[in-house]
């Protein structure tokens, strides 16, 4: 108690002296009359302000917050300037001398220079005192308070699954080598005084190679039925979009009775900035509940726990506008040196970008703390920063290794918090999909997708395409985020063009055709004699890899280039005829989507280069990800080194549902150590795995 009055103190004395610097500095900010006052009378003004100002801060700050969630939440970081400025010019008006003053735009700036004074003072003093530091982070938890935890549940030990989004397994282990993640190097036993404590494996993906499916199956032990990032069902004539809130929870429904389980969260979970719930009851930025109305969606309540401190508003908003600026810079810079490939970067993309990598990093982060706190069983967290910047900068640009590092320090600050939790966590860091590099479909051949498919199908081809809008989750974290729940515009969820022509969709590299006049998936020679030229102009161009149909005589019927037809059923590793290019597997993952529901008539992959690992993307993504070739394919899985191996000696891991599986088994051995802490040793048992 003694400390935390001393350090009150100290916060309040420097943003006193904090106040007393800018009234000299700023022309419109004054503590003292016209004529002049003492020294005596300033330095009691300030500081009496000062006073106000932290007091007006704790105690009416955390109220607005609470009443600004019944508003867009992305709008209240534009809001934390202003309102902390409002509150300034209230504690001076309520200095008894009433000789302060400061015009508003000045407040802005006061206000936000003295709470991010005030925050790194606290936070120096807090670092020293453990129990302080823990009651400082643990503020930013959205607990359930007066809830006890289940009887010995604080005996064993808990898990966090935190999922760096978009990160290949390769990207990873090169940016350890290269010492951009020193945290995660540490745990693998490398650099100086480092303890191997973790264990690393790649893992394949199904063939729709992106978060919807990938999390989906991780989360909920399937993802039957999700041929892509984005697909027509003509039972329902929508198409559905992984990212969509009311897709997301359409999806979710049906995974949950197909496995009869509500998720691997059930138990004491929390789901942090997730596509789906995973069974959890604590939500915080997850896609699937973001559509609901009212107080039963209490997935913005994250927003709250992280925002009610009013030195974490203001630190993160200016950490917003700084990375609104880096990408700014960054984008004119590419531009200038003519780098190729390039997308466009204008628009809503850098506050897009910085909500990713600044707003929804550091509300999850703080999610995660609060729940280690809270002594929960079971967190997940996706942090969706490297995907979205990978994108539209590429998967090893400059961008996305500053990404990666600033990733790792949130890492850091977490494997810290293990060491003031009330239970032991063991810490499992996985990813959903790589991403593959490569220009666009369009930028190469000057047309894409969708014109290629009217032009097979002597169909009037626009002069100018019109672009395919990026698929990547940060996007929709904001839409929900704005409560404008739509990916794109409203009628590409019910198709007003003519029911005879096609439509045409792309995942990353992943394109999918379908007749929405013909209620049935159509078959090769349904399609041959409605447009003769089509399948024969997409198999035969150089931009495709290959393209499957359904085919009456064959079943599934893969087509390549030069003529080559080969049934689905006659393909495997051995010989795997148009899908040699593709790597061991494909075979396998197409014929799981062939088999799936509402797989599109039409399924295109675009063509690869297994020697560069590029891809073409029909999307506007110069790293993409969505269908088979190269990186996407190929994310990882860390574990702890006392929790069991995924696979045996020898076995490859394949497919979300099996991941799912492996986490399942994890769940259940609760005798496992931690992360490294303190000297790098291990809490708990230290049997080996």
């Amino acid at each position: 108690m003694a400390s935390a009055v001393w350090r009150s103190v100290a916060v309040w004395a420097v943003s006193t002296v904090t106040m007393l610097v800018l009234a000299g500095i700023l022309p419109d900010f004054r503590l003292q009359s016209a004529d002049g006052d003492s020294a005596t009378s300033i330095a009691v003004t300030a500081a009496l302000g000062a006073g106000a100002f932290g007091l007006l801060s704790s105690l009416v700050w955390p109220l607005l917050v609470r009443a600004l969630l019944l508003v867009p939440a992305l709008v209240l970081g534009v809001l934390v300037f202003f309102l902390n400025g409002s509150l300034l010019l209230l504690a001076l008006r309520l200095d008894p001398s009433g000789q302060s003053e400061a015009a508003p735009e000045t407040a802005v700036v006061v206000a936000a220079v003295m709470s991010a004074v005030a925050s790194a003072t606290g936070g120096a003093l807090a670092v020293r005192d453990d129990d302080a530091y823990r009651r400082r982070l643990y503020r930013l938890s959205d607990r359930r308070r007066g809830q006890a935890p289940p009887p010995g549940a604080q005996s064993a030990p808990g898990t966090v699954f935190l999922q760096l989004d978009g990160v290949g397994h390769d990207v990873l282990v090169d940016a350890i080598g290269r010492g951009l993640m020193p945290t995660v190097a540490a745990w693998l036993g490398e650099g100086p005084g480092a303890r191997t404590t973790h264990r690393l494996a790649p893992w394949r993906t199904d063939w729709s190679s992106q978060t919807g499916a990938s999390q989906l199956g991780i989360l909920h032990g399937s993802n039957h039925d999700i041929p892509a990032f984005r697909w027509y069902e003509k039972d329902t004539r929508e198409i559905m979009v992984c990212n969509r809130p009311t897709s997301a929870a359409e999806l979710q429904r049906r995974a949950i009775e197909r496995t009869g389980d509500g998720g691997l969260l059930t138990v004491d979970g929390a789901s942090r900035g997730n596509l789906f719930s995973g069974g959890a009851e604590q939500l915080a930025l997850v896609l699937s509940v973001a559509a609901r109305r009212g107080r039963e969606n209490r997935s913005r309540a994250g927003y709250f726990a992280y925002f009610s401190d009013p030195a974490n508003a203001v630190r993160t908003a200016l950490s917003f506008v700084a990375d609104v600026g880096r990408e700014i810079g960054e984008s004119t810079r590419a531009r200038l040196r003519k780098q190729r490939p390039r997308v466009g970067r204008g628009g809503l993309y850098p506050f897009i970008r910085a909500f990713a990598t600044v707003v929804e990093r550091d509300v999850v982060v703080a999610a995660v703390i609060g729940d280690m706190f809270a002594g929960r069983a079971a967190v997940y967290a996706d942090l969706v920063a490297y995907d979205e910047v990978a994108h539209h900068s590429g998967p090893r640009s400059r961008d996305a290794e500053k990404v990666l590092q600033r990733l790792d320090r949130s890492l850091a600050l977490i494997e810290q918090v293990a060491e003031h939790a009330p239970r032991a966590y063991r810490v499992v860091l996985l990813s959903d999909h790589g991403q593959s590099p490569g220009e666009t479909f369009h930028a190469r051949y000057g047309l894409g997708l969708g014109e290629l498919v009217r032009a097979g199908c002597g169909l009037p081809v626009p002069r100018k395409a019109r672009r395919t809008h990026s698929g990547a989750e940060a996007r929709a974290a904001v839409r929900a985020a704005l409560r404008r729940p739509v990916e794109e515009g409203g009628e590409e969820f019910r198709p007003t063009r003519p029911p005879s022509e096609p439509i045409v969709l792309a995942s990353g590299n992943l394109g999918l055709v379908s007749f929405p006049d013909v209620p049935h998936r159509m078959s090769r020679e349904e399609i041959d004699e409605r447009h003769p030229a089509l399948l024969t102009t997409l198999a035969n161009h150089p931009g495709i890899g290959f393209v499957l149909v359904r085919s009456e005589e064959h079943g599934g019927l893969v087509l390549g280039a030069h003529g080559a037809e080969v049934p689905l059923d006659e393909l495997d590793d051995d010989d795997p005829g148009p899908l040699a290019d593709f790597g061991p597997g494909a075979a396998d993952a197409v014929r799981r989507t062939h088999a799936f529901p509402h797989v599109a008539d039409i399924m295109v992959n675009s063509w690869y280069d297994p020697e560069d690992g590029e891809v073409l993307a029909f999307e506007e993504q110069v790293g993409s990800h969505g269908g088979l070739g190269g990186a996407q394919g190929r994310p990882f899985l860390m574990s702890p080194l006392t929790l069991s191996p995924p696979v045996g000696a020898g076995e490859e891991l394949v497919g979300a549902e099996e991941v799912h599986r492996v986490l399942r088994r994890w769940l259940r051995e609760d005798d496992g150590p931690q992360v490294p802490v303190g000297d790098g040793a291990p809490r708990g048992d230290s049997r080996p795995a």
